[in-house]
């Protein structure tokens, strides 16, 4: 948060910043709730500055754990729950590895073969995965088509696997609940763009309280 062009033309210290936005993005907290917690402690800030906040500066959380990111374990399990924007509902992909760390994620209006190709290509992409060894989803009939497409180009390998069944992917669904407790007290986003930048927060926090990051031993919020 030091660094000038974070902080430039903003009206508040940028440690001040920081606190709120984790503060926020952290806990199910309301943005009022924010505004409240920084009144107790001299700082008047009104509520809709810490929604501004937010979608400018949570990315920056993602963008700074990604390249310190442990390599992930060879099983994935790739689920899409839905999650509130304005009115429609819309579709979270998120990909996490047997022990329960992010792969990747992102923020689709619809569930189709295309939006598993691209969360799969993503994940796949990232600096931090391995080549997997099998992936478990939904019985989505969208994701056998996005497997078999991107096996038969060469992004998977031919060894991967690609099992089925509700029942398997229980740690994937276990996991969106750090992100949807903090979402729901939101009462929803207001766009898809909106939504992709403050999720990238919420999936950012937890790195740094469980300890997925190089350096950083769990529990360690000053590392």
């Amino acid at each position: 948060m030091s660094e000038p062009s974070l902080c430039t033309w903003r009206h508040v210290e940028a440690d001040i910043i920081l606190c709120a936005v984790r503060w926020y993005r952290r806990w199910a907290l309301r943005a009022r709730d924010v505004e409240a917690r920084l009144r107790e402690r001299g700082v008047w800030v009104d509520h809709t500055t810490v929604l501004r906040w937010v979608p400018r500066d949570a990315p920056e959380w993602d963008r700074r754990c990604r390249p310190s990111r442990r390599a992930t374990h060879e099983l994935y399990r790739v689920d899409a729950p839905s999650i509130t924007i304005t009115k429609p509902w819309h579709n979270l992909y998120r990909a996490v590895d047997s022990a329960g760390a992010t792969l990747d994620f992102m923020v689709s209006a619809t569930r189709d073969a295309d939006a598993a190709e691209r969360v799969f290509r993503e994940g796949l992409q990232a600096s931090h995965t391995r080549p997997p060894r099998v992936i478990t989803v939904d019985t989505h009939a969208a994701s056998p088509l996005a497997f078999d497409a991107l096996q038969h180009e060469g992004t998977l390998p031919q060894r991967c696997l690609l099992r089925h069944g509700q029942d398997l992917n229980t740690m994937v669904e276990q996991n969106h609940r750090f992100v949807k407790r903090r979402v729901h007290p939101g009462v929803g986003c207001g766009a898809c763009a909106t939504a992709q930048r403050t999720i990238q927060g919420d999936e950012a926090m937890p790195m740094l309280h469980t300890g997925p990051l190089e350096g950083v031993t769990k529990g360690d919020v000053l590392a």
